[in-house]
């Protein structure tokens, strides 16, 4: 059975660093894009953020990529603030995203 451990550590704005993502909007982005991302098999292990980003460290799996992932969450997301009218406007994400790996292989000897 392989093993695969490969923590990325992602950052992504709202469009033009708007302060969309005030405390009660931002903590029902953050539950959303956890539930959703649990029904696609993404696994998030810590998300948080300010006004205008969020950070998420996020596990790829061995068929996943980062793109893809991105892709998923910050699309979904999007659509579904929208869809919630959680803000006065129309919402979206910037383009591009940050991401960067971190070390994961905390343990040898778990494996």
């Amino acid at each position: 059975m392989s093993y695969i451990k490969i923590l990325v550590h992602c950052v992504w704005s709202t469009h033009n660093w708007s302060p969309y993502l005030k405390d009660d909007i931002r903590d029902k982005v953050i539950y959303h894009i956890l539930d959703n991302s649990r029904a696609k098999n993404i696994y998030i292990d810590h998300i948080n953020g300010y006004y205008e980003h969020l950070h998420a460290l996020i596990s790829l799996g061995g068929t996943q990529n980062i793109s893809e992932i991105m892709r998923n969450i910050k699309g979904e997301s999007s659509f579904w603030i929208n869809k919630n009218k959680l803000t006065g406007s129309k919402f979206q994400w910037q383009d591009d995203f940050w991401a960067v790996s971190v070390a994961g292989f905390q343990n040898y000897k778990d494996y």
